[in-house]
């Protein structure tokens, strides 16, 4: 615990005065551990109770298509008066010159998008239905199918318990913009620093991933012909041009493209799959039998590939394959790292929820029903990526294409979130950056754009065994991000909030800035945790238990991951800086 959390200390009969004279929000720092968790609550109540009062903006495609259809309507960016000023709130000397009118109408200028752009969002991190056959040859029908669900419901909770914390917590005069401002609200600045660290490493080492991942999309449509690294680097010129897309609002409606076209590699697939055998020769890349039991694919003496064959549980012969197997399961529904950015662009943030169990639901159920279907043909040939496991090259380069289109719009979502967090961390915090609003933050977005992906690219491309080595980085900070942290953040917010005692003068008083608390810190944590009845605190007794369980989890995907890293690394690797490609079995 740090600094700001030891405004608690005090004996048990004292009052505490935290602050004794108001500060507007304005003349803060922008992550000022001065500012008591009591003062975030008073205004985030205001803003909950204004946000009561609001239209929910609609996702329409005529907006982005044409700008002047709605050139009459009243401005939804800015506040009363549509006055957002073109300062740079980064300075305090700028920020002492504007009103507070002017400074939560900045922040309303923020959010702007609808539940429809956030179920789209999140559906667009989809990127693993693909990979769903491969899992479940990894672990067999029933672990496969109950794991499956339990992840995919508990991804969800954790969605739910950074809403709950999000709606605690956020405020247009203290607005939470990315994942890391949670942890800071409640559990200080060392907590902060370490979850943007994890986020932005984690969503830069995917976003090169995905990099090299459809650059092979791209080299097997050209059968090799092209010169490898040629590939990836189409890929990255692609997305230099989507991660122009500032906004989530406007990044929803071409999210919901995405969504589509994923639906119709799946349908392509699937119908291609049933009628036609398995992509044998490309087995012993990266097939379920390959990662748990090779001699299941391997060929006899005449060429005969073995049938198709199925687990009813865990294959008995490599149990780190099963690991890396529950890996892809858990790593499916890593997308809850990404909320807390969607929240922050919402009008009303209290939507997201419908928007997020419905995105879950709906994930789930691709999941589970592509994931069976493709084992259930292709059994221990199921490849990781299910469309380039299809023996028929016309369809295999159909589901290529169409998926490549589709994971430019989702890598461009990923770097437009890294940046942003990138940008409000460490180019506002430490080098005064004006704010994205700014005709000069935008200009700086653009320019950090090209510069985010080709970092990416590098370390992707120069990393032998990449998704070996994004294997462990998944495990310790993707798994962290989505299970870990939530119920952290949930627990801080819920004892702090069940400390609080409004009926004993405790509390923020807005016309003096002064913050009443009774008791000591170890008094008001213990209160908190054990109070509001036996509901509160199994909730909160739960929550430390998913914590923990969840803690557990990353370890046992590490241990997984290296092991791979270890196997991997006994036979010579190439990286991407080469023309040769590494789907071609003939060089």
């Amino acid at each position: 615990m740090d600094e700001k959390k030891k405004e608690f200390a005090g004996s048990p009969d004292e009052q505490q005065v935290a602050q004794s004279t108001y500060i507007s929000p304005q003349a803060r720092l922008l992550h000022d551990p001065a500012v008591t968790f009591e003062e975030y609550q008073y205004y985030a109540r205001r803003t909950r109770e204004e946000e009561k009062h609001l239209e929910s903006p609609k996702l329409r495609w005529r907006e982005i298509i044409n700008r002047s259809a709605n050139k009459d309507a009243r401005p939804i960016e800015a506040g009363a008066d549509g006055n957002v000023p073109e300062v740079n709130f980064a300075h305090e000397s700028d920020r002492l010159q504007i009103t507070s009118d002017e400074w939560t109408n900045a922040s309303r200028a923020m959010r702007t998008a609808s539940s429809g752009a956030a179920f789209y969002l999140i559906t667009t991190d989809i990127l693993g239905p693909y990979g769903v056959g491969f899992a479940m040859g990894t672990l067999g029908w029933g672990p496969g199918i109950a794991l499956y669900t339990v992840f995919g419901f508990m991804a969800g909770y954790s969605g739910y318990l950074l809403w709950h914390v999000f709606l605690g917590l956020d405020s247009y005069e203290f607005p939470c913009r990315n994942y890391g401002d949670l942890a800071f609200r409640t559990w200080g600045t060392t907590a902060r620093y370490a979850t943007n660290i994890l986020q932005a490493l984690g969503l830069l080492l995917i976003l090169g991933q995905v990099t090299i991942q459809y650059g092979q999309n791209i080299s097997q449509v050209s059968q090799f012909r092209l010169c490898y690294i040629i590939c990836p680097l189409l890929f990255v010129i692609a997305g230099f041009f989507m991660t122009q897309i500032r906004t989530l609002k406007n990044y929803g409606l071409v999210a919901n493209f995405s969504v589509w076209l994923t639906v119709l590699v799946i349908f392509i697939t699937m119908g291609v799959i049933a009628h036609s055998p398995p992509n044998y020769a490309i087995s012993v890349l990266g097939s379920a039998g390959a990662t748990v039991d090779p001699t299941t694919i391997t060929p006899d003496a005449q060429g005969n590939y073995p049938p198709v064959i199925h687990y009813g549980g865990l294959p008995a012969a490599n149990l780190v394959g099963s690991i890396n197997g529950l890996l892809s399961g858990v790593l499916a529904y890593a997308g809850a790292q990404l909320f807390v950015e969607f929240l922050a662009e919402m009008k009303r943030p209290r939507d997201f929820l419908k928007a997020m169990w419905g995105a879950q639901f709906f994930i789930y159920s691709v999941y589970l029903i592509y994931g069976c279907y493709v084992y259930h043909f292709q059994g221990q040939y199921s490849y990781q990526i299910s469309y380039q496991g299809v023996s028929v090259y016309g369809w295999q380069t159909a589901g290529n294409m169409i998926s490549l289109i589709a994971a430019i719009i989702a890598a461009g979502l990923y770097g437009n979130i890294g940046i942003k967090v990138f940008y409000n961390n460490i180019l506002m915090d430490i080098f005064s950056a004006p704010p994205l609003i700014t005709r000069r933050g935008k200009i700086f977005y653009a320019a950090i754009v090209p510069v985010w992906w080709t970092i990416a690219f590098i370390i992707a491309a120069a990393i032998p065994d990449y998704f070996g080595f994004v294997s462990v980085i998944s495990a310790s900070a993707l798994l962290t991000l989505t299970y870990t942290l939530p119920p952290l953040f949930a627990v801080g917010y819920d004892i702090q909030n069940n400390a609080h005692r409004e009926s004993e003068g405790e509390g923020f008083d807005p016309i003096t800035g002064k913050v009443t608390r009774h008791g000591t810190t170890a008094q008001r944590w213990m209160r908190g945790l054990l109070s509001g009845g036996p509901v509160r605190v199994a909730q909160n007794v739960w929550h430390v238990l998913y914590f923990f369980a969840s803690l557990s989890m990353c370890g046992l995907g590490m241990y997984a991951a290296v092991e791979g890293l270890v196997t991997s690394f006994k036979n010579p690797q190439l990286n991407s800086f080469s023309c040769r490609s590494p789907l071609n079995l003939n060089a």
